[in-house]
């Protein structure tokens, strides 16, 4: 198999597919987080009204159903740890990939050339910049799951 082959039927591949099941994963979260924060707004709202009319007091308590249902999906599924891992590994494959096209370190056997270097700073900082977003997104939901 040839490299340029190889590049387009596995590595294109699978940055196509981190790609796409990263925003999959991303939209299923915020959704769920979206649809849980709106319902635990609405409990101290109608809660208010509960001693008044039994109807409120049952939407309260399946509010409160919802929104435990929500976040055992949540947990479950683990849409936000997913499509931080495969966001997180799709920018890594495309990392290297730019690396080897550009024939940057370690991909070279000449050596580097001002391009080269270039790409490969360029990808540093690219890179740098992916492992502060994991690195923030992963600390917030360890807060999370620690209060």
């Amino acid at each position: 198999m040839e490299i340029d082959e190889y590049i387009k039927s596995r590595v294109d591949n699978q940055i196509n597919w981190y790609d796409q099941k990263s925003a999959s994963c991303q939209r299923k979260y915020k959704l769920t987080q979206t649809i849980e924060i709106v319902l635990a707004a609405l409990i101290p709202l109608l809660s208010a009204y509960s001693k008044d009319c039994i109807l409120i007091a049952l939407i309260v308590g399946a509010l409160g159903a919802a929104i435990a249902i929500i976040e055992s999906l949540t947990k479950l599924y683990k849409w936000h740890e997913n499509w931080i891992e495969y966001r997180t590994t799709c920018e890594l494959l495309r990392y290297q990939k730019h690396l080897f096209v550009t024939k940057s370190s370690p991909y070279n056997i000449e050596p580097e050339n001002i391009e080269n270097i270039f790409v490969r700073n360029i990808e540093n900082i690219i890179s740098s910049e992916n492992n502060k977003w994991k690195t923030v997104n992963t600390n917030e939901k360890k807060v999370e799951n620690t209060n």
